[in-house]
């Protein structure tokens, strides 16, 4: 009996050439979804990064000092500060100059009047 069972599921299973066009349509959905997936990855890159670039304050550099204070330089506005961050609050330490690496391009940049 059991070999009967083997010899129906045989004739009744499909000739694997005609899985040909249900292979070739599985394959184009995943290469579609495939393809949707990378313009959505895509996409919320680009957001991310126009959200990174309208930033108007950032944290360049922190350093802790102990018991919860903190130095940290902050760019606002084209102005870098030093602050001072502790429990009672922030405080400004002093406003920093450009870093060398901009002073020196924009130096490079400028004939010298000489």
């Amino acid at each position: 009996m059991p070999v009967v069972a083997l010899m129906q599921a045989a004739e009744g299973a499909a000739d694997p050439a005609a899985l040909g066009p249900l292979g070739l349509r599985s394959f184009l959905a995943l290469a579609v979804v495939g393809v949707l997936l990378a313009a959505t990855v895509w996409g919320l890159k680009r957001v991310t990064d126009a959200r990174r670039g309208r930033q108007l304050l950032s944290v360049e550099s922190a350093l802790s000092l102990g018991d919860k204070r903190s130095l940290v330089i902050v760019a606002v506005e084209g102005r870098r500060l030093l602050v001072g961050v502790a429990p009672g609050g922030v405080s400004l330490v002093t406003e920093l100059q450009q870093p060398f690496a901009t002073t020196l391009a924009a130096s490079l940049e400028t004939p010298d009047p000489s």
